[in-house]
């Protein structure tokens, strides 16, 4: 059945708790099915979001990144650069995500004690949000810092991608509660 526009009336899974799809799952149809959320009906927004993850390493792997001497070159500026160029493409990588015009993506990956601690900010003015961006940035400038030293360290590992914070949207500010 269509509606008065033309375009066919399609029940919406997930939010009002469709029969078999739980409440909430927003990307699956009525019918169970994964689907894109029709966005056009939404009003552009700032939306930032900010993500991290984590490389844990033995503690003279962490020396190595801080010295600059990895064969592979500067660990963190390579990190960076992946993150940055991983964010544009999030849309490619994750099969329901919508194109998003980013204004801004920073990286930010620092050593700490006991690995590389990296930390995505994605900024766009559009009609969904961008933590799916800054997971991403995130996730590919760890999986960089594995590459670049997985031949000093092969027990590093990736732990702790996370969305932080977001903001813009229709739902609001949400920040993950500290711990």
């Amino acid at each position: 059945m269509a509606a008065a526009d033309g375009r066919p009336r399609v029940r919406r899974g997930g939010r009002k708790g469709v029969r078999g799809v739980p409440p909430g799952l927003t990307h699956l149809g009525p019918d169970g099915a994964a689907r894109m959320v029709d966005v056009a009906a939404k009003a552009p927004t700032l939306r930032v979001a900010v993500a991290e993850a984590r490389v844990s390493m033995a503690p003279a792997t962490v020396r190595l990144i801080r010295s600059g001497a990895s064969r592979k070159g500067d660990v963190l500026a390579t990190a960076r650069i992946a993150g940055i160029q991983a964010a544009k493409r999030t849309a490619e990588l994750v099969p329901l995500c919508h194109p998003v015009a980013l204004t801004d993506v920073a990286v930010d990956p620092r050593t700490t004690r006991g690995g590389v601690r990296i930390t995505a900010t994605a900024r766009a003015l559009d009609r969904t949000g961008v933590e799916m961006e800054a997971m991403v940035a995130a996730s590919v400038a760890a999986l960089t810092v594995y590459d670049m030293i997985k031949g000093h360290d092969r027990g590093a590992a990736i732990e702790e991608v996370r969305l932080l914070e977001k903001t813009g949207g229709r739902s609001g500010p949400w920040r993950r509660s500290s711990g």
